[in-house]
């Protein structure tokens, strides 16, 4: 009896001691989400300075300060300011950027391969100007380099396989140049792979598109999945080995753009080991502003049906139209929607961020640069994910499926180089 009293004192003061202990304090969606920035810093997916300096500057940097492009805005020719440099990426916490060496598809074969290359020069210029902010970086490594060292990280990433010119030997080159990911398509349908936003010509991949996967995956190249038709994306699927990105769309069952990834390829991404790559961008985000898009479309035409040989009047009508029908912008919120759709769907493992900045005319609203991406991530603690999730959200899924496509690529150094040949 005296042994039982003992234990249940010795419980008594346990307990006490226990419920004397103060509370672990509750962190705040703020604090879990700057939290997680710390640890991994953002690496966004597509991001279209170079673009705006061929626009803008005719590749020609001069006095170009890429510290503050605040004030690069021409209001009389109807260009906004740039969306991106390095204070406000900086202030967006991003710690590695994919920047985009797009050029247009409109361009012939021969025009889009030197217009890549000269895309190519010009990032790699910008890059070298700022070698306290910026470190050019051709694989993982170097990427964790760059930020032990305190600087973002730049790949370059190709827009369009139209900027190989239908040539594998291309394809080799541009990757000794240093582009880490080709987008298959752009807009337009090329020679080998259909676009989300064109009329199917191949079915998807034709025999010369499969090789063109599978030297990509040779080689260490990420295979880009944004901007590509539903069954090019299943095609590329069926034989990818390595993990492929979608560099900067949303989720399909939220917005059904066909710039957007259907249930059937985001199931087939988990599989594969992928990552899709949220954009920012009001159409692909926001069904409304889809359907607005429609509207306007509709409105343009039926103007130059009725105002043939006056396009001032096309003109003028439609800026009416859209002062009294304003775009919906959308907000943070809905990013996060699919964000939260694709990661309850197919996992946290399988979602990153492509803002797409200075390749878009607006973003949602709370996202109007590079530097508000803390706001989402605070958005996103709000909603229960936890700083391990945000952290894979920021940058460690996209270092797994660059480490997992570099990985495959050693297994693969035997390998004969996929050919074909010359057309002139």
């Amino acid at each position: 009896m005296r042994h039982a009293l003992l234990l249940s004192g010795s419980l008594a003061a346990a307990l006490l001691f226990t419920t004397s202990l103060p509370a672990k304090p509750v962190r705040t969606p703020e604090q879990v989400a700057m939290a997680a920035l710390a640890a991994a810093p953002v690496w966004d997916g597509h991001n279209d300075v170079p673009e705006q300096l061929r626009d803008r500057r005719k590749n020609v940097l001069g006095d170009f300060d890429f510290r503050d492009t605040r004030g690069t805005a021409d209001p009389a020719h109807g260009i906004g300011a740039m969306q991106t440099d390095l204070q406000r990426m900086r202030a967006g916490r991003i710690g590695a950027q994919f920047w985009s060496v797009y050029v247009s598809a409109n361009l012939t074969e021969q025009q889009a391969v030197q217009a890549t290359l000269e895309q190519i020069d010009i990032a790699k210029r910008l890059v070298a100007r700022y070698p306290n902010d910026l470190m050019l970086c051709m694989d993982s490594a170097c990427v964790e380099s760059a930020w032990k060292q305190g600087r973002i990280a730049s790949l370059m990433g190709m827009e369009g396989g139209h900027s190989i010119g239908g040539s594998l030997a291309v394809l080799r080159q541009m990757y000794a140049l240093g582009a880490r990911y080709m987008t298959l398509t752009h807009f337009k349908n090329n020679a080998w792979a259909d676009a989300a936003t064109d009329a199917p010509a191949h079915n998807g991949l034709t025999p010369l598109g499969k090789d063109v996967v599978r030297e990509m995956q040779r080689l260490g190249m990420l295979v880009d999945l944004a901007h590509v038709s539903e069954k090019t994306m299943l095609d590329t699927l069926e034989i990818a080995r390595a993990p492929v990105i979608v560099s900067h769309s949303n989720a399909y069952a939220i917005n059904p753009h066909p710039r957007n990834v259907p249930d059937a390829v985001l199931d087939a991404i988990n599989a594969n080991g992928g990552i899709v790559m949220v954009n920012f961008y009001p159409p692909y985000v926001l069904d409304a502003t889809r359907r607005w898009g429609a509207e306007r479309d509709a409105v343009e035409a039926r103007l130059k049906a009725l105002n043939r040989g006056r396009p001032d009047l096309v003109k003028a009508g439609l800026a009416d139209w859209e002062k009294a029908n304003p775009m919906p912008l959308g907000s943070i919120k809905d990013v996060a929607d699919h964000l939260d759709y694709i990661a309850k769907r197919i996992g946290t493992d399988h979602v990153g961020l492509g803002g797409d900045f200075d390749g878009i005319e607006v973003a949602v609203t709370g996202m109007e640069d590079v530097a508000t991406y803390p706001a989402l991530f605070i958005e996103l603690a709000r909603r229960g994910w936890s700083q391990q999730d945000l952290e894979k959200l920021a940058s460690r899924n996209m270092m797994r499926v660059l480490k997992g496509a570099e990985a495959y690529a050693a297994s693969q150094k035997s390998a004969i180089p996929f050919e074909n040949p010359t057309t002139f």
